[in-house]
């Protein structure tokens, strides 16, 4: 795949973000390099490998899943959004 200035100026647009005109080369670079990385992860023979392989026997350690609400902690988050009203967050309409 070809990252070029078309590609960058819609991902642009699908992430919401915009990119300094003066960053825009090193950006391109930086995607091309990552795009030829993961494609050469695909060269690799995975035949015979199981889909389950892991690098370590251990299994995860699950925790109690212990449900709570600490309405400090929600007012701690909200404090620092930018638009909020009665415990919500107020984001644009992205769905017509």
């Amino acid at each position: 795949m070809q990252i070029d200035d078309t590609l960058l100026t819609r991902l642009e647009k699908l992430s919401y973000l915009k990119i300094a005109p003066q960053k825009r080369a090193e950006v391109i670079a930086q995607l091309s390099e990552i795009v030829t990385f993961v494609d050469n992860l695909g060269e690799l023979d995975t035949e015979g490998v199981d889909d389950k392989f892991a690098m370590s026997e251990a299994s995860t350690h699950l925790r109690e899943d212990i449900p709570s609400c600490d309405s400090a902690i929600n007012d701690a988050i909200l404090e620092h959004a930018p638009k909020a009203q009665e415990h919500f967050f107020i984001v644009p309409k992205i769905i017509e």
